[in-house]
């Protein structure tokens, strides 16, 4: 009997022992389903890029939109008078609503014949369509009112109640005034025709503040430009 040498009892056992190889089907799902994943990702990604930037564009369209409109408001408005021209520059930043509401108003031609129905001289001139006589003279009792803020001279207001039948009524201050912001809001200030408030506040006036001669407003113009 031949005798079998170490060195090839070791090879016959490792050819036994080695691990059977991977089979070519399994090798193809195996690339199949990285594919697979390597497309969703890729998929994926682009279509939450491609959606970042349609939000990002709108985002700015929005904010061009708003810009837009801002600046097609008017910057200011010319209010005619029976006693002459008064220019008043608006508040569109600090006061918009009050703002929106004033040139919707005028737009409608609320203002044309408004009448000033109460002249307080070193204080107010007041244009409404409403009657409504406690407006001022609450306003006259000067003691029980705060005085720790002020309305500056020839600032516009309107009142804080709002009127039956919405109305819109004006106040153009004719002095610093400490007890008006319970009272009114303050979306303009007289840039022009400082001398046609005056005018307006010389007129005689009745015991309740209310001039002898009509004294109107006859049209309210907005325009971008003084």
């Amino acid at each position: 009997m031949a005798r079998i040498k170490p060195q090839a009892l070791l090879l016959q056992s490792k050819k036994k022992k080695g691990p059977s190889g991977v089979s070519a089907p399994t090798i193809i799902v195996y690339i199949l389903i990285v594919a697979v994943m390597v497309f969703s990702l890729f998929f994926t990604y682009r279509y939450w890029s491609r959606r970042s930037i349609v939000q990002t564009q709108d985002a700015i369209s929005t904010s061009k939109a708003i810009e837009r409109k801002k600046s097609d408001i008017p910057n200011y408005a010319l209010i005619s008078t029976s006693k002459g021209l008064i220019t008043v520059e608006l508040y569109k930043d600090g006061s918009s609503d009050i703002v929106d509401d004033f040139i919707d108003f005028s737009q409608k031609g609320h203002f044309k014949g408004m009448q000033f129905t109460r002249v307080i001289k070193n204080f107010v001139i007041h244009g409404s369509k409403v009657e409504r006589p406690e407006a001022t003279e609450d306003w006259t009792s000067r003691g029980k009112l705060d005085t720790s803020l002020k309305h500056e001279a020839f600032m516009l207001g309107t009142s804080k109640v709002k009127h039956e039948g919405g109305g819109f009524d004006l106040f153009i201050t004719t002095a610093p005034i400490p007890d008006l912001n319970n009272k009114i809001n303050v979306f303009g200030r007289v840039i022009k025709g400082e001398d046609v408030v005056q005018g307006i506040e010389k007129v005689d006036t009745d015991d309740h503040y209310r001039p002898k001669t009509h004294v109107q407003i006859n049209e309210v113009t907005l325009k971008h430009n003084s």
